[in-house]
C-alpha cells in the first residue's frame, strides 16, 4: 500500500529495547491497533516510530496540563498577586495577556518554523522559556514591593504567552508528521483526559491546602513545580523522533500576513473554518460569566468555587475520550456537537436565574460547569483535529498561524463583553454568546469534511 494508506503489523524487532516494547504495547492498547497499524498521512519512515512518539506526546501533555493548572492565570496567579497586595488592575490583565499573547504572534513565526526541516526544537525551546518565565516570578514576588511584583508577574506571563504561541505552531506540525490520521483526535483526547485527572488532584490540593490565610510559600511551591513540569515536558518532546519535512515557501512576517489573507480568499472552506472557530470561541468565553452569574445568584464562596472548578475538570475526564474517538470519525461533526452543547449550556445557565437561592440552584450551576466542560472539550478537540487532518503539510504552519492569529484578535475584542455585562447584565452577555455558538454551529455544519478542506468549492 502507499504511505498515505498503508497498514502493517508494526511490531518492534527482537533487538528492540524494553522502552520500545513498552511503547508498542501501550500504543496497541490505547490506540486499538492490536493487529495492524495505520500510518495514514505521515512519512513512510515515521511509521515504525509511531508508538514511541504517541507515548511521549501523551506524557508531554500530562506534564503541560498539570503545569497549566498549577500556574493558572485564572486561579493561581490572581491569588498570588492578591497575596502580595498587587493592584487589582494588574490581576485583570492576566487572562487577556495569557490567551491573546499566545495567539497573536503566531503569524510572524510560522514562516521561520516553515524554514526548518525539523520543528520539534521550537516547542522544546518554547517550553524551556516558559519554565524560566514561571521561575522568574518567584524572586520577584519575594523581593519586590507589591506593585513592582505584580508588574514583573504580568511581564513574565507575557513572555510565557509568546513562547506558548511558538510552541503551538510547532506542536501541531510535529504531531501531523508523527501521528497518523485517525489517531490524532484520540491522542488529543488522552492528553486532555490526563490533564483533567491531574486538574482534579490539583483542585483538591487547593481545596484542602491553600486558603486566604496561607503564607506565600505554598503559592511559590506551585510556581516552582509548574516550572519543573515545563522542563520535564520539554525533555519528553525532545525525545520524539521527527523526520525532515518540507521547507520551501518560508516567508517573513509581512509576507506571511499577505499569504494568509490570500489563502483565506483562495480557500473559502478554510475561511469558513476560521469563522466557525471564532464564533465557537463562545464556549470558552462563557465560563467566567457562568461564574459571575453563579456567585451573584448563590453567593458562592471560595470553597464552592473550587468545587465548580472540580466539576469542570471532571467534565474533561469524562468527555475527552468520547470526543477524541468521535473527532477521528468526523472532526466537523464534533465542532457542530460542541456548538450545540454550548448553546444548550447557555440556556441552562439562564434558567438558573429563575431558581431561588437553595441547594437546587447550586446543583444546577454545578451541572452548568459540568456541561460547559463538555462543550469546551468538544469544540477544542473538534477544531484541532479538523485542522490537523485537513491541512496539507506545505500549508499547515500558515493555516495554523492564520487561524490562531484571527482568534487572538477576537480575544482582544472579547474584553468588551465585560463592559456589556457591567452596563446590561450577565444575562445579555450570555445571550450574545449563545447566539455566537448557534451561528458557529451553522458554519461548522456547512464545512466540508476535513479531507476535502483545501480546494473545496
Amino acid at each position: 500500500m502507499t504511505p498515505s494508506g498503508r497498514k502493517g503489523k508494526g511490531h518492534p524487532p527482537a533487538e528492540s529495547n524494553a522502552a520500545e516494547v513498552l511503547a508498542e504495547r501501550v500504543y496497541e492498547v490505547v490506540a486499538g491497533e492490536e493487529d495492524e497499524r495505520s500510518c495514514e498521512a505521515i512519512p513512510e519512515e515515521a511509521c515504525t516510530e509511531v508508538p514511541g512518539n504517541f507515548l511521549l506526546n501523551a506524557l508531554n501533555g500530562a506534564a503541560t496540563k498539570l503545569a497549566e493548572q498549577l500556574a493558572s492565570p485564572g486561579l493561581v496567579l490572581p491569588w498570588l498577586l492578591g497575596a502580595v497586595g498587587a493592584p487589582a488592575a494588574l490581576v485583570g490583565l492576566l487572562v487577556p495577556i495569557r490567551r491573546g499573547g499566545s495567539l497573536l504572534p503566531q503569524l510572524s513565526i510560522a514562516g521561520r518554523i516553515r524554514a526548518r526541516a525539523r520543528r520539534k526544537w521550537y516547542w522544546v525551546g518554547a517550553g524551556v522559556v516558559q519554565a524560566v518565565a514561571l521561575a522568574a516570578m518567584i524572586p520577584a514576588l519575594i523581593l519586590l514591593p507589591p506593585t513592582a511584583a505584580g508588574v514583573a508577574v504580568v511581564a513574565s506571563l507575557a513572555i510565557f504567552s509568546v513562547a506558548s504561541g511558538v510552541g503551538s505552531v510547532a506542536f501541531k506540525d510535529v504531531m501531523a508528521k508523527t501521528i497518523p490520521r485517525g489517531r490524532r483526535g484520540r491522542l488529543l483526547g488522552i492528553r486532555a483526559t490526563a490533564g483533567g485527572l491531574l486538574a482534579l488532584g490539583a483542585a483538591a490540593f487547593l481545596r484542602t491546602r491553600v486558603g486566604e490565610g496561607d503564607a506565600l510559600t505554598p503559592y511559590l511551591v506551585l510556581l516552582a513545580t509548574a516550572a519543573g513540569l515545563w522542563l520535564l515536558a520539554s525533555a519528553l518532546f525532545a525525545g520524539i523522533r521527527e523526520f525532515d519535512g518540507a521547507t520551501e515557501g518560508g516567508r517573513n512576517a509581512l509576507e506571511e500576513a499577505r499569504a494568509g489573507i490570500r489563502f483565506l480568499r483562495e480557500e473559502p472552506a478554510f475561511a469558513g473554518f476560521v469563522g466557525a472557530r471564532g464564533l465557537l470561541l463562545a464556549a470558552q468565553l462563557a465560563s467566567p460569566f457562568y461564574a459571575i452569574q453563579a456567585q451573584s445568584a448563590l453567593g458562592v464562596g471560595a470553597g464552592n468555587l473550587v468545587l465548580l472548578v472540580m466539576a469542570s475538570s471532571l467534565a474533561s475526564v469524562l468527555s475527552s475520550p468520547f470526543w477524541g474517538r468521535f473527532s477521528d470519525a468526523s472532526a466537523r461533526r464534533v465542532m457542530v456537537a460542541g456548538g450545540i452543547w454550548t448553546a444548550l449550556t447557555v440556556v441552562l445557565a439562564l434558567a438558573g436565574e429563575l431558581l431561588p437561592e437553595n441547594h437546587l440552584g447550586l446543583a444546577l450551576f454545578g451541572l452548568v460547569f459540568l456541561s460547559s466542560g463538555f462543550a469546551v472539550a468538544g469544540v477544542r478537540l473538534g477544531r484541532k483535529t479538523y485542522l490537523l487532518d485537513g491541512a496539507p503539510e506545505r500549508d499547515r504552519p500558515l493555516m495554523v498561524a492564520v487561524s490562531n492569529t484571527a482568534v487572538g484578535v477576537l480575544y482582544g475584542g472579547a474584553a468588551l463583553l465585560g463592559l456589556v455585562a457591567d452596563r446590561l447584565g450577565v444575562s445579555v452577555v450570555l445571550g450574545i454568546l449563545g447566539l455566537m455558538a448557534t451561528l458557529g454551529t451553522v458554519l461548522a455544519w456547512r464545512l466540508p469534511e476535513a479531507h476535502r478542506l483545501i480546494g473545496h468549492r
